[in-house]
């Protein structure tokens, strides 16, 4: 089988396509043939910044076509989705049970891995919001993988007003169309009437202004790979509140919401009021360009590579 690799760090041009041997699922695993694996900003930030290679992972959508011991629930012929940790770019890669989660009927592979673990990302970071009917939502990173949902989302979920932070006005139509009510750039002064709660998914130097955007009494939560850090100051004076949020805190912690929120997801898309949106699809070989495209943050919606 083919699986894309990198010998040290550094950009998209970093990464290979190689030969290696189908892998045998353990105690607990699925065999997956991939249809679609979803790239992620951390994944592309790893591969450049850390110092060591890691072995590539991300969400993958597929067939299962053998089960490991003690599988229950599975069989191969099912199709599952679901995050593996490992080797994930590539033609079969090994799926652990608790990460996965049936793929409906009539939904294809690129719409499992464009919803499912960044919906559960959107959705865990709205919920640590507490979000309550007729509060306004800020979401940075409005038209990312995880953002372009979280803005839907917020919505669904009551706000009466949701303002879309991207990095440059050509994202601007793309995340009004989602429904948000406002759009504005990451170098405005200012970013407008505050907000009652934020999503960041930025973090870094655009912590301090997302923070600055919530209204004296709101929070934000920072689900971001980015870092970033925050004056207590700032804080003190607005009664302001910062959340941190983890979905693999949810996913190894409490499975049955994690399930819970999966199914969600689902029922939201079913019903029209959710629509993940891909912003392209590569070829396996083709995964240098998926990572460049992430890296210069240019995509609107979620990026796909096709085994």
């Amino acid at each position: 089988m083919r699986r894309v690799q990198y010998e040290h760090s550094g950009g998209p041009e970093v990464l290979e396509v190689v030969s290696a041997e189908v892998p045998t699922p353990g105690p607990g695993e699925l065999l997956v043939r991939v249809e679609a694996i979803g790239v992620t900003l951390p994944v592309v930030r790893k591969v450049r910044e850390q110092r060591e290679p890691i072995a590539l992972g991300g969400e993958v959508a597929g067939e299962v076509v053998a089960v490991g011991e003690g599988v229950t629930g599975y069989a191969p012929g099912y199709r599952v989705t679901g995050l593996v940790f490992g080797h994930g770019y590539a033609d079969y890669a090994l799926l652990a049970v608790a990460m996965a989660t049936p793929i409906p009927d009539g939904a294809s592979a690129v719409d499992a891995v464009a919803l499912v673990r960044s919906g559960l990302v959107a959705l865990g970071a709205l919920e640590a919001a507490s979000p309550k009917e007729g509060e306004s939502a800020l979401v940075t990173a409005a038209a990312s993988g995880v953002g372009h949902l979280a803005v839907q989302l917020a919505r669904v979920r009551g706000a009466a007003r949701v303002v879309g932070a991207v990095s440059d006005r050509a994202k601007a139509e793309f995340v009004l169309g989602l429904g948000a009510d406002e759009v504005v750039e990451y170098g405005q002064e200012s970013w407008g009437e505050p907000v009652d709660y934020a999503l960041d998914a930025v973090g870094g130097e655009l912590l301090g202004p997302a923070v600055a955007a919530v209204a004296p009494g709101g929070r934000l939560v920072a689900y971001s790979s980015g870092g970033g850090t925050i004056e207590a100051y700032d804080l003190l004076v607005g009664a302001k509140s910062v959340i941190g949020f983890q979905i693999s805190r949810i996913a190894k912690g409490q499975p049955d919401l994690y399930d819970h929120w999966r199914q969600e997801l689902w029922q939201y898309v079913a019903s029209g009021q959710l629509r993940p949106a891909v912003h392209a699809e590569f070829a396996l070989d083709e995964a240098a360009e998926a990572h460049r495209v992430i890296e210069e943050r240019v995509n609107l919606g979620k990026v796909v590579l096709i085994p």
